[in-house]
């Protein structure tokens, strides 16, 4: 129970702490303390409807399984690639975030930019490679003796926040900038945008470990939901605390020349946590904090290289992919599934070679690919009444679809700016689909399945839309944008959850898609996650 809740917190815990107090506070001033707990409640909503389903099916890589159980083959693949790309976006947000750090040291690694915005130089791209590198050979080679120690890190990774939040508020406790330069100075936009795109969301998202690694627990009935819930509410109440004692010790000097909130720039804030702990004169933190820096996103950054690695593994083994990507190693590592993780995340790293870009990218992928959740679990709570669940959302269906509401919402959020990247990218996803097709690449049960999976393509449409429309009305005054957002992603809500509803497969066609789906998994020793 404890290894696994320790996975989720380890993956949450990563660099999204260390510069996310100071990103929301740019967004949304002292008022992000609100952006954490909205966050949060989101997460935890989406994180019920995995709970559930997660304890009825607890195989590893359960997101990419559990619309291929209830839709077929093509929403499954839809959603596998998204989740797959998801996940290989967070190892190099987490060597960004460490190498940001360590510009401390030597300046070449990062260059300022207007806004706070630190990218990789040269050299710095080359560094983050070398470690995307290492991370996938620790994962073949060494992830054993990793999972030994992964709960050590975990612990480590408390008790440096909490002592850090303990430590400003002690020391440097400045009451009056909450209100000095305004409580929410952006109003409710900054709020609702910080949650999207200052690394609120990013900051929670490795709840999603107690759900991929259903499959690799003893106890799935008691652990998951334990896992999945108390991950988020742990690491919220963290971070709302973190976010008080980061805005409560900013310098009043510092907020004057900056013109308040949304410009707040101070030095060396390319490590803002450590930055702050060195001006307050708590030098030994500031230590401290460069260690963390490099431990909790590389430890962050491991898991999801391990975590990814096996997406492309349930991929192929559901036929949603070539099986040559399924290839183990004699000690059960899908290495060919590794290398792709590590081609994709130069990908990504190289157009995108900031924390700040990444983020946005990673918080819109992630959450659409736990968007299908709550239809997938309407589905079921339909078809198979009947299976076992050893964990039941209470409410019937308030909580998927306020959910699935959450999930498009927090896309919407992100903006058009990243979304538009994002949603080229499942573009090139569905053509790979008909080259695989095309070539008998992936082999699936029953075909494509289209006609129940059809959905997928009308949300997906749907959001761009909503997203496209949003930022031209936000180039107005006002919050306009945010009340249109509100109502068409609310819309958008109802017909998809409507349009899931009566396209899911029947009963029999859910049973056979169970029984023949590869259940295999990847042994607990080797895939070296849980403790």
């Amino acid at each position: 129970m404890i290894g696994l809740l320790f996975t989720g917190v380890g993956s949450i815990i990563g660099s999204g702490w260390l510069f996310g107090a100071l990103r929301a506070s740019q967004q949304a001033g002292p008022a992000a303390i609100f952006s954490w707990l909205i966050g949060g409640v989101m997460i935890i909503l989406i994180g019920l409807t995995f709970a559930e389903l997660g304890t009825m099916f607890p195989v590893t890589g359960g997101v990419i399984r559990f619309p291929q159980y209830a839709f077929g083959t093509f929403a499954s693949y839809t959603l596998g690639w998204i989740t797959w790309l998801a996940a290989a976006v967070v190892a190099p947000i987490e060597v960004t975030g460490v190498l940001q750090y360590a510009t401390k040291y030597y300046s070449g690694f990062t260059e300022a930019h207007a806004g706070g915005v630190f990218t990789l130089r040269p050299v710095g791209i080359v560094v983050a490679i070398a470690l995307l590198a290492v991370f996938c050979i620790i994962n073949v080679l060494g992830v054993r003796y990793f999972a030994q120690i992964n709960n050590v890190l975990v612990w480590w990774k408390l008790i440096v926040i909490v002592l850090v939040i303990v430590m400003f508020l002690i020391t440097a406790f400045h009451g009056a900038n909450f209100t000095s330069h305004g409580f929410a100075p952006k109003g409710p936009s900054g709020i609702f945008t910080a949650i999207a795109t200052a690394g609120v969301v990013f900051s929670f998202l490795g709840f999603r470990q107690g759900i991929e690694l259903a499959g690799e627990t003893s106890n799935p009935k008691r652990n998951v939901p334990f896992a999945v819930i108390g991950s988020v509410v742990l690491t919220m109440v963290i971070y709302i605390l973190l976010q008080i004692a980061f805005i409560a010790a900013v310098n009043p000097h510092d907020l004057v020349t900056s013109h308040g909130w949304t410009d707040l720039a101070f030095k060396n804030d390319f490590g803002p946590l450590a930055a702050i702990a060195s001006a307050i004169g708590l030098a030994w933190l500031a230590v401290v904090l460069y260690i963390d820096a490099i431990v909790s996103p590389g430890d962050t950054g491991l898991i999801y290289t391990a975590v990814t690695s096996r997406l492309g593994y349930v991929t192929a083994r559901n036929g949603n992919a070539p099986a040559g990507v399924g290839k183990l190693t004699k000690t059960g590592v899908p290495w060919v599934s590794t290398i792709i993780t590590f081609i994709l995340g130069v990908i990504f790293l190289l157009p995108f070679p900031s924390w700040q870009q990444l983020v946005g990218l990673v918080t819109s992928a992630t959450v659409l690919s736990f968007g299908s959740g709550p239809l997938v679990w309407a589905a079921m709570r339909k078809e198979l009444p009947d299976q076992e669940r050893p964990f039941r959302i209470p409410g019937g269906h308030i909580i998927p679809v306020l959910a699935f509401y959450s999930a498009n919402l927090i896309v919407f959020w992100s903006g058009w700016d990243t979304n538009w990247k994002f949603f080229v990218a499942i573009i090139v996803g569905l053509i790979l689909l008909a080259v695989f097709q095309a070539t008998g690449q992936i082999k699936s049960v029953g075909g494509l399945d289209f006609k129940h999976g059809y959905w997928t393509v009308i949300w997906l449409a749907g959001l761009a839309i909503v997203s496209y429309v949003g930022s031209l009305i936000n180039k107005g005054a006002g919050d306009s944008w945010l009340i249109w957002g509100f109502v068409a992603c609310a819309v958008l809500t109802a017909v998809i959850y409507w349009l899931g509803w009566t396209t899911r497969m029947s009963k029999q066609r859910m049973e056979e898609m169970i029984e023949h789906t590869p259940h295999d998994e990847v042994a607990v020793e080797e895939a070296g996650i849980t403790a």
